[in-house]
């Protein structure tokens, strides 16, 4: 574990909303855990990764659906903010829970300028996979052309041909049909699971045995104790290879999500700078 660090205000933010929605989800029985960068930050550095910016955790779909409904119920509307996947307002296939009267606003040029940006952490949906490989095979694609259509209407940019026509071409297809496929429902007793819908984009690292998620301890994470998987060695080696080796400082820098950041002004005050923004386009995998 590294020393540790005096939290920016930005995550000190985004402790006090990991401990809100962890007050949701004891309230009303509803499991989580910490998820990629945010589970290395607690087993690595007992919090926060340093130069990291957000917090991830992942449900499996039937909580995650619960804790949606439970957030907006239970949480102060005034302060939060609940934006549920391929809502008005947000294309995207996962959610995310939002503080209100702040921005914190990304590397896009949204296509919908009343999309929330303000200040958030991201909840990841884990679903079913199937025992056949070919399905699987097919779920993955179903996922990536689910994911390619939001990114779209999101308004993600790229300079890559291939992923510009890919885009293109997945904005003909039947997004509900191929999400339905790809989450499978009614298969509750698969023995793995995945996470196409979350932030990876290879296969290998987005497919689990399902006890990783269902097996899971406190471990601390700054000043509280939030649940991980007791699996987390293996989880992590299947994200990360060696997790215990620090990124250079150049790949730190990657790791950085937000471009604009005002912890006590809502974004709306910011929609003008956003829109005369030019941002660097790139993609780059850090740990």
């Amino acid at each position: 574990m590294q020393d540790r660090h005096e939290l920016t205000g930005h995550q000190a933010m985004l402790l006090e909303m990991l401990k809100d929605l962890d007050a949701v989800c004891r309230a009303h029985s509803i499991r989580y855990m910490l998820f990629s960068g945010t589970m290395l930050g607690a087993v690595r550095h007992g919090g926060f990764i340093p130069w990291d910016d957000d917090i991830d955790v992942v449900m499996l779909r039937e909580e995650y659906e619960r804790f949606l409904d439970a957030a907006e119920e239970s949480l102060d509307n005034k302060k939060y903010y609940v934006q549920r996947e391929f809502s008005a307002h947000w294309p995207m296939q996962f959610s995310k829970l939002r503080r209100n009267g702040t921005a914190c606003m990304e590397k896009y040029h949204p296509r919908d300028m009343l999309t929330h940006q303000g200040v958030y952490l991201d909840v990841f949906p884990c679903d079913n996979l199937s025992a056949n490989r070919l399905v699987r095979a097919f779920q993955f694609l179903a996922a990536r052309a689910v994911i390619a259509k939001a990114l779209h209407a999101r308004g993600y940019e790229t300079h890559s041909i291939v992923k510009k026509c890919f885009m293109q071409m997945c904005r003909l297809l039947p997004r509900k049909a191929l999400w339905r496929f790809s989450v499978r429902a009614n298969d509750d007793a698969s023995a793995q699971v995945h996470t196409f819908f979350g932030a990876g984009s290879k296969y290998c690292k987005n497919v689990f045995p399902r006890e990783w998620f269902t097996d899971t301890a406190g471990m601390r994470f700054e000043d509280a104790v939030f649940p991980v998987t007791t699996h987390y060695d293996a989880f992590l080696r299947r994200l990360y290879g060696d997790y215990q080796k620090m990124p250079s400082e150049q790949e730190r820098k990657y790791k950085q999500h937000v471009t604009i950041l005002d912890l006590e002004h809502p974004y709306t005050e910011y929609l003008a700078e956003q829109r005369a923004m030019e941002f660097d386009i790139l993609t780059r995998s850090i740990r």
